[in-house]
């Protein structure tokens, strides 16, 4: 069972996460207006990551365990938005622009597998 400052570690953490998931989506939406949804593909992108990188900083520190949750569980589970990049796509094929929706599904799915590695592997060379 989580204690009561986890919780509220990661529900603060949430809340900062969503403002900056929204703000964010919004700036590279006004930018790069298109079909594709890069708002959703960025923020995916940068808190993929950030995520990747922090792992591996963990492996270095004694954080407190509400520290890393802020961070992680908090922060970064609410920038990242699976469930809009999921409806997006879905949305793209229900519309029939499959080739659309290959991009982003194929971008979001491999660029934020690339895009952890990248953070962990950075932070370990720095470390390491």
């Amino acid at each position: 069972m989580m204690s009561f400052t986890t919780l509220l570690a990661i529900g603060s953490g949430g809340f900062i996460g969503a403002v900056l998931r929204a703000y964010i989506n919004a700036l590279v939406s006004s930018k790069m207006a298109h079909n594709l949804p890069f708002g959703t593909l960025s923020v995916n992108l940068l808190g993929s990551f950030i995520m990747g990188a922090l792992i591996a900083y963990f492996t270095y520190t004694s954080l407190p365990v509400q520290l890393k949750s802020f961070l992680s569980t908090g922060i970064l589970g609410a920038l990242t938005t699976y469930s809009t990049f999921a409806m997006e796509s879905f949305l793209l094929l229900q519309g029939g622009s499959y080739m659309l929706a290959f991009a982003n599904m194929s971008l979001n799915l491999f660029g934020t597998i690339i895009m952890a590695g990248g953070g962990y592997y950075l932070v370990n060379t720095i470390k390491g």
